[in-house]
């Protein structure tokens, strides 16, 4: 009687003990499914920002929490030589937080530069999960194969956003992040599940030399084909940096590597797949353009005779002189300078500027002002961050060397992490990123071709952040801090067996 009680008694504590000891790794498995397929759909959105708080913090909360208190009863451990590090990181950036708000007062709203502090914090606690969970080699390829097969299930959405009419859910721009639900246009560049066609971009030449590393040293094909399909996904998003990122890393690990052949198989098959599209092309044509352009030698206001389409690429103000000479880009600037001066003449009269007697007079000295130049403009993409935010972020610096101006107060974007950094939590906080990045490289540094395929890959992500600021993408920075947590807990791994 008693024995036939005790044996639901025996199988439900063994199945608790079964969920307890795999509790953390449940948890992640999750966490890498989630984090890349669930759209940024907002909970709640914060004040004076359009960031918000999503499922996906309620989910790494939960997650953080459990790791805690498997932690105090030691069914985990911690890397202590990098938690030293990322402790110094993080201590650096709310010591350039607290700075900001309360003795420089650059940052003007303070629950946002707690806000950005605490999200840096937030992508990198990751890494000390996923790299508690590698107890052994079973584990590292499995969560290793279950984070590829995400990427898979990322690319097939990518595939029906551009074939299947998929909506998507994007943060571009502050009404965008309320969470509409969008219906791309079939000129527009897909971004997935992602909150922008870059986020996707980045995420995918991140995970383009891993499988790569895998591919060969496995031999499967699956791998290849996994490989294939990120390539014509990535040409998709039209990314101009994320493919240049692609280009240099992809084919210096194939370099690296001595594989020569599939290097030219490589180059032939994206060089075919990227002029059969031709919205990549198109974007990297348009990056620089010769134009005859006016110039306001009174004020030094730009007029670009263009016109703006979801297919064109607009330029920005931001432009190089060229000789007095035919350019073979030769506009009809008559007719575009008199639309000009209608525009302005409309534009004074309506703000009360001039009166109607003062008209004439206004017309010929705007006339005579407007000066046809020729010149090799950029494009708005590029003229934004070279006139705008890139000097925005080096005049913070430059404020405060050591400490920054703090987190959030060069507002949510600067397209540059080496010059965001800087600005927002200077050479101390920077210094010490940096670190943690080289200790990371130093640390999976082996001949093994999985290991060389994901330092290739942390290249491409560098490179990607002169242009993005790549590492506070919510989407790629969790992903990005998750699989080298995996990748030091193999290594790790690997070297305690040596030894």
């Amino acid at each position: 009687m008693i024995s036939t009680l005790l044996k639901p008694m025996k199988k439900l504590f063994g199945l608790l003990k079964i969920i307890d000891n795999n509790l953390i790794k449940s948890l992640l498995i999750g966490f890498i499914f989630f984090v890349p397929l669930w759209p940024k759909l907002p909970l709640k959105m914060i004040n004076y920002t359009y960031i918000s708080i999503r499922l996906d913090d309620i989910y790494l909360g939960v997650m953080t929490f459990a790791f805690f208190i498997q932690l105090l009863r030691k069914k985990v451990k911690l890397n202590k030589k990098f938690f030293i590090l990322f402790l110094l990181f993080w201590l650096a950036v709310f010591l350039s937080s607290f700075w900001g708000i309360l003795i420089s007062k650059t940052i003007t709203f303070w629950h946002l530069g707690i806000l950005h502090s605490l999200r840096r914090v937030e992508y990198m606690i990751v890494f000390f999960i996923a790299l508690s969970v590698i107890k052994n080699k079973k584990d590292f390829f499995k969560l290793i194969n279950i984070y590829l097969l995400s990427v898979f299930l990322v690319i097939l959405y990518g595939f029906g956003q551009k074939f299947l009419n998929f909506p998507a859910v994007q943060t571009m721009n502050p009404e965008y992040a309320k969470g509409y639900l969008l219906y791309l246009t079939p000129e527009a560049r897909i971004s997935s599940t992602f909150a922008g066609h870059y986020d996707l971009a980045s995420y995918l030449v991140f995970a383009i030399p891993i499988t790569l590393g895998f591919y060969f040293f496995t031999k499967n094909k699956n791998y290849l084909a996994l490989f294939i399909l990120s390539l014509i996904i990535l040409i998709y998003t039209s990314s101009r940096i994320s493919f240049g990122a692609y280009v240099i890393s992809t084919i210096g690990f194939l370099i690296f590597i001595r594989k020569y052949w599939f290097t030219i198989f490589v180059i032939f098959l994206t060089a075919t797949l990227m002029f059969a599209t031709g919205e990549l092309t198109k974007r990297f044509l348009k990056t620089f353009q010769v134009r005859r352009i006016l110039i306001d030698e009174k004020t030094g206001a730009v007029y670009i005779g263009q016109k703006i389409t979801t297919k064109e690429l607009p330029a920005g103000s931001f432009y190089i002189k060229l000789k007095d000479q035919k350019t073979g880009a030769e506009e009809n600037l008559e007719e575009f300078k008199k639309q000009v001066i209608n525009e302005k003449l409309k534009e004074a009269t309506l703000s009360g500027q001039i009166t109607k007697k003062e008209e004439n007079i206004y017309l010929s000295t705007l006339s005579a002002n407007l000066k046809p130049v020729n010149t090799v403009v950029s494009d708005i993409s590029f003229a934004t961050r070279l006139q705008i935010e890139w000097p925005r972020a080096i005049n913070a610096f430059k404020r405060n060397f050591l400490l920054g101006t703090g987190p959030s107060s060069i507002t949510e974007a600067t397209d540059n992490d080496y010059l965001r950094w800087l600005g927002e939590i200077g050479i101390i906080g920077t210094f010490l990123f940096s670190l943690i990045i080289y200790y990371l490289l130093k640390t999976v540094w082996t001949t093994n071709l999985i290991n060389l395929g994901f330092i290739f890959s942390i290249g491409a992500l560098l490179i990607n952040a002169t242009y993005i600021d790549v590492f506070e993408a919510s989407k790629v920075a969790y992903t990005f801090w998750t699989i080298a947590g995996l990748f030091i807990g193999y290594t790790t791994l690997k070297k305690q067996k040596f030894n």
